[in-house]
């Protein structure tokens, strides 16, 4: 399939129903459920579901630009989420729930877009325990109009294998991707930004210093990009040391692009009425969420220093094999 003919529909789309006022709306306590039935009509939310299921059949790699473009809105919704645990229950031959399910990896950290969903696929290290929220006693963590909640009880309802690499190696990889298109979007506002916000008569991007901080959030964009296709391109079995470098490049990246774009729009940029801070709040706890750079960065150490292998040889063969 030509992921243009893909990818124009899902972001038309987005346009129409995660506005930025939409997405406000949400934060703010709104009804998220009329722009979860956008979602859930659209067909979307089977696109990794076999065909033989009643789905599309398409892969983590395929759908690589739909995630990036939901980073990119951002859409207050676990979507990326419920497209990989509505996948791995059709292949374990168990009934799909109608709303947005998200995938949990750990009861430490919060979970981004906790609040708006109405199921969780839990990873207990030993299987996935599909489980209706209220199960799980989520709690709010208090952030300003963060949907993120932790979720601090035992799961409960149907039980399905984990997959090889876990859930958490998804999560990570998923992560990865929404970064990535949260990443381009706020390059091309600070971008756009400094070409036209002027001061002493020229516009700030003309200036040496601004110059330099956009190349490097350039580089640092291209490299999220990079790192998420690495990451998706495995399926969901993903391997360890692929999910762990598409993890730590993101992660390691976000608070550099986050302080770039609010350093370029100044002020402005940590207003309520701007749509930057919907991005870079999403950023940060897309960073922490399923692992943190430093998580990630002691797995594929000690991954590496097990084998005996040169480095060289052995990241050919674990990362990008």
């Amino acid at each position: 399939m030509d992921m243009i003919e893909l990818l124009e529909p899902f972001q038309r789309m987005l346009d129409a129903i995660a506005t930025p006022s939409e997405v406000r709306a949400v934060e703010e306590g709104g009804d998220a459920g009329p722009m979860w039935q956008e979602f859930a009509e659209s067909g979307f939310m089977d696109a990794l579901v076999a065909e033989e299921h009643g789905g599309a059949g398409l892969t983590l790699a395929d759908i690589e630009p739909l995630l990036q473009a939901i980073g990119a809105q951002p859409v207050p919704l676990p979507v990326a989420e419920t497209m990989v645990a509505r996948a791995l229950l059709a292949n374990a031959g168990i009934d799909r729930p109608d709303g947005p399910i998200l995938m949990v990896t750990g009861s430490a950290l919060p979970v981004p877009c906790a609040a708006a969903a109405s199921h969780a696929l839990v990873d207990d290290g030993e299987q996935l325990h599909l489980s209706p929220m209220e199960a799980l006693s989520p709690v709010t963590t208090g952030a300003y109009h963060s949907l993120s909640m932790r979720l601090t009880d035992t799961p409960s309802g149907e039980k399905l294998a984990r997959p090889a690499g876990g859930l958490r190696a998804i999560a990570a990889v998923l992560r990865a991707a929404l970064i990535a298109g949260a990443a381009e979007r706020l390059t091309q506002m600070s971008t756009q930004f400094a070409n036209e916000r002027v001061q002493f008569g020229k516009p700030i991007g003309r200036q040496q210093a601004v110059q330099h901080m956009l190349a490097v959030m350039g580089e640092d964009m291209i490299a999220c990009r990079i790192a998420a296709q690495l990451g998706l391109s495995k399926g969901l079995d993903v391997p360890m040391p692929v999910a762990a470098a598409a993890k730590i490049t993101t992660s390691a990246a976000v608070p550099r692009i986050a302080a770039t774009a609010h350093a370029v729009h100044g002020a402005i940029g940590i207003s309520e009425e701007y749509d930057l801070q919907l991005l870079t709040r999403r950023l940060h706890e897309w960073r922490l969420a399923d692992g943190s750079e430093g998580y990630w960065e002691a797995l594929l150490g000690a991954a590496r220093l097990a084998s005996p292998d040169p480095t060289v040889d052995w990241v050919r063969t674990e990362i990008f094999a």
